[in-house]
């Protein structure tokens, strides 16, 4: 069951995300002295309650009885757009549909906020993760590289 995450949710939530993350990390050599901005290494408490309380940024869990498998979050910008952040399923619970559940919660709920489009960063180095996006309707918009990362940066939005 998918709902919303609330303020005693947010430890499990930065263990999901870090968690999740930490796969793809593992996958493609990320570490915290090369990546240290990188989900997996940069999740923290004070970063997830501080987008909950001062963002007001939706977010949402998918939840099996009390414990959080699967998240997302959304950050509603100007322009009419939702960014979605940090769309993960624990590694155990991965090839289940439960990500794809979260994604159409998320246009759901993106379009509640008044989107019309939906945006996303990925690690563009990840073609699995993009094929999976690109199948959800998501078109691929352009690459970024950051000093900071040792991936390039893709960008992929879905209109809503």
């Amino acid at each position: 069951m998918i709902k919303e995450i609330s303020r005693d949710d947010i430890e499990q939530c930065v263990k999901v995300i870090r968690d999740s993350f930490g796969t793809v990390a593992n996958e493609f050599g990320f570490t915290e002295e090369n990546a240290p901005r990188f989900t997996a290494f940069a999740t923290t408490y004070e970063r997830l309650y501080w987008q909950l309380t001062c963002e007001h940024r939706p977010m949402y869990g998918y939840f099996e009885g009390n414990r959080i498998v699967g998240y997302y979050s959304l950050l509603l910008q100007d322009n009419q757009e939702c960014e979605l952040n940090n769309l993960c399923v624990l590694p155990e619970y991965r090839h289940n549909k439960l990500g794809q559940k979260l994604l159409e919660n998320a246009f759901v709920n993106a379009g509640k906020m008044n989107c019309k489009r939906i945006k996303i960063g990925i690690v563009e180095e990840n073609q699995v993760l993009r094929k999976w996006y690109e199948n959800h309707g998501f078109l691929h918009i352009g690459i970024e590289k950051f000093d900071f990362f040792p991936f390039t940066c893709g960008y992929m939005v879905k209109e809503l």
